[in-house]
């Protein structure tokens, strides 16, 4: 079992967000990564297709959250399951940080609205 204590969890910061990595390779796992995302206030996400499946779920905060086109207002305590292959963005429209958890498998990429893919730093 690893324990990662929140002092030694990598935080990146990426379009208008922090990202908070705890379980992922690096710290041991070979299936899952799991991290917190906090979303700055008032802030529009970089739309983007996931190219493995994505899960959210909203602990604190507002969230408007864009599926496939389809707009959802996420209210704390629910949840998102972004299929492989969805386009998804994510909007703070509140006055205070959003705060997500997510969970990710091993070997998450995405691809950017111009064509690149990403492989983020906080799951590797």
């Amino acid at each position: 079992m690893s324990v990662i204590r929140a002092a030694e969890a990598q935080v990146h910061h990426v379009h208008n967000a922090r990202f908070t990595s705890y379980i992922r390779p690096d710290t041991g796992s070979s299936e899952l990564c799991v991290w917190q995302l906090e979303v700055e206030p008032g802030s529009e996400g970089a739309g983007h297709r996931v190219l493995r499946e994505e899960a959210f779920v909203l602990l604190d905060g507002e969230v408007l959250f864009t599926l496939d086109g389809q707009a959802h207002r996420l209210e704390v305590g629910d949840a998102v399951l972004a299929p492989a292959k969805s386009t998804i963005r994510l909007d703070n429209p509140g006055s205070r940080p959003a705060r997500l958890l997510v969970s990710v498998p091993v070997g998450f990429s995405a691809e950017m609205a111009d064509g690149t893919t990403m492989t983020p730093p906080w799951v590797s």
